[in-house]
């Protein structure tokens, strides 16, 4: 949230309403001004992201009148009314029946300006919990490939136009970054999708393993082969063959699946007999098959023929802002498995989420998602003194500008958002404490409730 936040500004006393636009304005707030309510309903809806100022006595529709009609719209929309002295009982019911705050005339405009920045913070924090469960809704025919900054919704794109061609992909990532979930969406949103999904993990299997796993063989074809065995290459005709860890896969298998590759046939094992095969191939890796250091001893034909087309997923760290939304996702998830509610999420945690590097990636973020259900973030959330190492290396301000950061995030903690009491704890004026909100990125509203005290600005 930042000040720039739209602001509607109703009043048909002119001269007010010109005063207390340039007032807004001076706070760095987008004031758009009306004489008369229904100027404003006109052009208002329920995407408007900011905050609705409105005398009460008004001609023709009067505040409250106003306020209903905005309810009716939007029961998040904020509104503060301003009153006279004789309309204080009204506003007192205004704000029973919802409405944000009441200002009494004649005010301070710092009164004003507070409540106005208060309110633009509880509507962002609206409208960003509307755009998470929009997009976690959204995509969840796609999950976990959830996200909504640019490499994922590139990702996305590119799955959707490759995904009923029949060209052969290879994906790249990170461990836990989502392979197996970008070829599985690969198969969905294919004409293949009817048929079957094979998946093998190269380097989970032995050599003699893999190779009767990948071509199937006839009974007898060798010690303990008593029954024909489909492979699953054969079994992913008119399907999908995905070969994760492909780095891992025996030099002489990769020979074999070099041959498959090139004529979409397979010859099982113990039987000169070749099958045609309908094939299309997703392989995964964890290494840079492109570079002969990585590549070690796979095949560099074998990489040509595989790299067709090359999809590369981001990892977690690369996508912070991905964070929240996979985290509530696997949260959810993971409430329902264990029957439990989300517990709030304290300042520990967001802090973890916001500076860890997630080497384990999505696979890691689920893990502690459903620890942090069960009640165990104490035993996932470093201790303070494991935190340090994320300091090092940093020049003395920034240490000191996170330490800042952290040390407010724990007081509004402690006082569940309370802004006098977290004030007075840290001894430090009202100005002062809302620019090092803002500085640091810090939205009061994820600390718990405020009373009532402090939102009409006591």
């Amino acid at each position: 949230m930042n000040e720039s936040s739209p602001v509607f500004l109703i009043d048909d006393d002119k001269d007010l309403l010109r005063a207390t636009k340039q007032t807004l304005e001076l706070a760095g707030f987008a004031v758009s001004a009306f004489s008369a309510a229904g100027e404003a309903l006109q052009v208002l809806d329920a995407d408007f992201a900011g905050v609705i100022v409105s005398d009460i006595r008004m001609p023709q529709m009067d505040g409250q009148q106003l306020f209903a009609r905005i309810k009716a719209l939007d029961a998040d929309l904020p509104v503060i009314l301003v009153t006279g002295h004789g309309d204080i009982p009204m506003a007192v019911q205004a704000i029973q029946d919802g409405a944000y705050d009441f200002i009494a005339k004649p005010f301070a405009t710092d009164r004003l300006v507070q409540s106005v920045r208060r309110a633009a913070e509880k509507r962002w924090l609206v409208l960003e919990n509307r755009a998470l469960r929009r997009a976690a809704e959204q995509a969840q025919g796609d999950l976990p490939l959830i996200g909504q900054t640019p490499a994922i919704e590139r990702l996305r794109h590119t799955l959707r136009q490759i995904a009923d061609t029949d060209v052969d992909v290879l994906v790249t990532g990170e461990t836990g970054s989502g392979k197996e979930v970008v070829a599985s969406l690969l198969h969905r949103w294919s004409r293949r999708a009817k048929g079957n999904f094979v998946a093998l993990n190269c380097g989970a299997l032995p050599e003699t393993v893999i190779e009767s796993e990948l071509f199937g063989h006839e009974p007898g074809a060798f010690t303990g082969a008593q029954k024909k065995r489909i492979g699953r290459i054969e079994h992913s005709s008119a399907g999908t063959l995905f070969l994760d860890e492909i780095e891992s896969m025996p030099p002489a298998i990769q020979v074999q699946m070099l041959r498959v590759l090139e004529m979409r046939e397979v010859t099982p094992l113990g039987t000169n007999e070749v099958r045609p095969v309908d094939l299309r191939v997703v392989a995964a890796a964890k290494v840079d098959l492109g570079d002969p250091r990585q590549r070690g001893d796979f095949r560099e034909d074998l990489y040509y023929r595989l790299n067709v087309v090359t999809l590369s997923i981001p990892p977690l760290r690369e996508r912070r802002d991905d964070i929240p939304l996979l985290f509530s996702h696997f949260a959810d998830r993971a409430a329902g498995r264990f029957k439990r509610d989300v517990p709030a999420i304290p300042t520990t945690v967001r802090l973890h989420l916001q500076q860890h590097d997630w080497p384990g990636n999505v696979r890691e973020l689920s893990h502690f998602a459903e620890r942090f259900v069960l009640g165990l973030e104490s035993a996932a959330v470093p201790r303070p003194d494991e935190k340090l190492t994320v300091d090092e290396g940093l020049p003395l301000p920034a240490r000191v500008e996170r330490y800042e950061a952290e040390l407010i995030r724990e007081t509004l903690s402690q006082n569940n958002g309370d802004v006098r009491r977290t004030i007075e704890a840290l001894g430090i004026p009202r100005k002062t404490f809302y620019d090092k909100l803002q500085r640091h990125g810090i939205v009061r509203g994820d600390f718990a409730g405020f009373d009532g005290d402090e939102r009409r600005g006591s």
